[in-house]
């Protein structure tokens, strides 16, 4: 098997085996109607996570995101109370607005060489400031709309419920992963990824591309705060703090490298409903703790860390092999 294919088939066994072991003792975790409020409840950091994977398969990352999924929240309640706006352009104008923001911090981090991680760090710290000054308390979100977005879904086998904003995460996935893997905004991604001063001699232009990326991520979080705003029908603004690490946790799992420039889309998906099963399994058990989450979370982050230490160390050696095949070569064809 392929090095690149290897963490994404690691996390898909990963899933199919915890699944079955869920599965051998709780049989009804397998029926529809779990599998649809498994992709409902992790439908805003699914989306969220799909960005934050083109961000580091750029080789950068973006913590501003859990902060403006909360900015979002407070922005569409603030909207809907003080003006007449219809949700729907509410929704529209905070794409707009995440996506500007997200751009921002792309062309800070380009402009002015500045590492990405203070960057978005100074960014989590300034969407969260707007959400508290637009609001200190937890805002209802209500208007009819917004029931019908809640009321929204297609009835599966088995009664399960496939509701609006889980088929919308799926989409969001199905669109980036095409952007990504079918696409020259993708190879050029990889690309800066891989090795940014290797790509811009290649002729990519790392600039766009970096603002692409983090345009991209504010969109994908701004997106995210929607479906957040019309789940639990509040904005607050101690919402979703670390989100932006359960979004890392979940890229990693998902099978893409931390150094950027390999990875899969589908793989954080993966790693997504994985995250969302433990959850799952602790409520079947009853009597575990929630914690129990995070713990064997972080146990899977360790063991995927070390597997892509190994696939870097791996890659490096097969690079030096070539390297001295190739010397060997010309040194016997100089000879002969």
């Amino acid at each position: 098997m392929s090095a690149r294919l290897l963490p994404f088939a690691v996390t898909c066994a990963i899933f199919v085996l915890a699944y079955g072991l869920a599965w051998l003792q709780f049989p009804a975790i397998l029926s529809t109607r779990v599998i649809g409020n498994l992709l409902t409840d992790n439908a805003y950091l699914g989306i969220v996570a799909v960005g934050m994977t083109v961000v580091i398969l750029s080789g950068g990352i973006d913590l501003s995101v859990g902060a403006v999924i909360a900015f979002s929240g407070v922005f569409i309640g603030v909207m809907l109370r003080d003006t007449g706006l219809h949700p729907y352009a509410v929704f529209l104008l905070l794409l707009v607005i995440t996506t500007l923001f997200g751009l921002a911090m792309g062309a800070v981090i380009h402009l002015l060489e500045m590492p990405p991680f203070i960057v978005t760090l100074a960014g989590m710290f300034m969407a969260r400031g707007a959400a508290y000054v637009l609001s200190i308390d937890s805002i209802p979100i209500r208007h009819p709309a917004i029931e019908a977005i809640q009321s929204a879904y297609w009835l599966m086998p088995g009664k399960g419920r496939l509701t609006l904003i889980a088929g919308l995460m799926l989409l969001t996935v199905a669109a980036v992963t095409l952007l990504i893997h079918r696409s020259p905004f993708g190879t050029r991604v990889m690309a800066v990824g891989g090795d940014a001063r290797t790509a811009r001699l290649l002729g990519v232009h790392v600039g766009r591309t970096t603002v692409a990326v983090y345009g991209l991520s504010g969109f994908c979080a701004g997106l995210a705060g929607v479906v957040f705003a019309v789940y639990t029908s509040a904005g607050y603004s101690l919402a979703t703090v670390g989100t932006e690490l359960d979004a890392i946790a979940a890229v990693v799992i998902g099978g893409t490298l931390l150094t950027g420039g390999s990875g899969f889309v589908p793989g954080t998906l993966i790693g997504v409903l994985i995250m969302g099963l433990i959850q799952t399994y602790i409520v079947f058990d009853g009597t575990l703790s929630s914690w129990w989450t995070k713990i064997v979370i972080g146990m899977l982050l360790f063991g995927f860390v070390a597997l892509q230490r190994g696939l870097v160390h791996l890659r490096t050696g097969d690079r030096a092999a070539r390297r001295r095949a190739t010397r060997q070569a010309e040194g016997q064809r100089a000879t002969a």
